[in-house]
Order: C-alpha cells, then structure tokens, then sequence
C-alpha cells in the first residue's frame, strides 16, 4: 500500500491506495455523494482505497473535493509512473440507465481534460460543478491525459457515477501488465 497525507488550512487529507487490488474501499469524506463515487471507482478500477478527509466543510465541499483530487492524482501517480510494461491507454463506456459516458485516458505524462458532462446543478446538496474540480486535480496532479463526455444522459446522479465506473474501467486496461510492450512510446521514454 502506498499514503500520502497532505495538509493545509482547508483540508487534512490521507489516503491509501494498492493499484492491483481488489476494489476494497473505506471512504469518508464527509461528503456522503462523493464518498458513493469514490467507492465506485475503487470498485471497478480493483484498487483497494482508503480515503480519509477533514475539510472544511462549514464553508462548502469545494476544497475537500478538489484536494482529495490532487492527492490521490499524485500517489496514482507514484504508483504507475514511470510507464514500462503497461498497456498505457484506456478506454471504457459505462452505463448507468439512461446515461452512457465514455472515457478515454494516455498515461503520458501530459496532463490534459476533456470534460464534456452537463451535470449543472446539484445531486441532493453536492455542488455538481465540483466533478469538473475533482477530474482536473485528479488529471493535472497524476498527471495523465484525461477525456470524459457524455454519450447520453439526463440524471445527473447517472451521468456523475458513469463518468467515475469509465474513468475506473479505463485505468484498469491502461494499467495492465503487459510484458511485450517494453516502455509504450515511440520515444522510448514517458
């Protein structure tokens, strides 16, 4: 298991994370929406997650949200880089009812996000706006090249939690074994 904890005036945050695991996950947050997407996500990606955030919540859950993005970004991050022997793209389209989201990812190194989800609003009293947040921390600080877009969807709950099971589904094929690839770039370094 790899941690990380990081602390700052708005958030004191740990997390514990094994990338070839088995999808256990002990999340709190104190954002009861979040910690749904973020079980979800270590669920289908088969990582084993423990989260654990004290934030600022009094003011709202901008900062727990995006900071829990940026740490776990960075210990994916340790876990993964550098790329030798992995697959290196991913790609996954969940389903949830309605909603349909793909997800498209290059463990290059350059971090990029395409977030295309019109999940404006609110799911119960989660602030919808701080997905984006969350996916660019997560993107920037792994750092990775990240595309979301939803194929189809109205639920904003569905949209929201297909975007975290694509990303998941996509992680797990670009982080599989593979021995013939070597270092996957034509520049023999990532």
């Amino acid at each position: 298991m790899l941690e990380k904890r990081r602390t700052t005036k708005e958030t004191d945050i740990f997390i514990a994370l094994n990338l070839y695991g088995t999808g256990e996950a002990q999340i709190d947050t104190g954002v009861g929406f979040f910690d749904h997407m973020l079980e979800s996500f270590a669920r289908h990606a088969l990582i084993d997650l423990e989260v654990s955030c004290r934030g600022d919540l009094q003011i709202d859950a901008h900062h727990s949200v995006e900071d829990v993005g940026i740490v776990l970004g960075q210990l994916l991050g340790e876990a993964i880089y550098p790329v030798k022997g992995l697959e290196r793209f991913g790609n996954a389209v969940a389903v949830m009812d309605e909603a349909a989201v793909e997800c498209d990812i290059d463990l290059s190194r350059r971090a990029y996000l395409v977030f295309e989800l019109p999940v404006e609003g609110k799911v119960g009293d989660f602030d919808c706006e701080l997905i984006e947040e969350f996916f660019r921390a997560f993107a920037f600080n792994l750092p990775l090249t990240l595309h979301l877009v939803a194929r189809r969807g109205r639920n904003r709950h569905h949209l929201i939690e297909a975007s975290f099971k694509a990303l998941a589904l996509a992680l797990r094929r670009a982080v599989s074994p593979n021995d013939r690839i070597g270092v996957p770039s034509t520049k023999g370094v990532l």
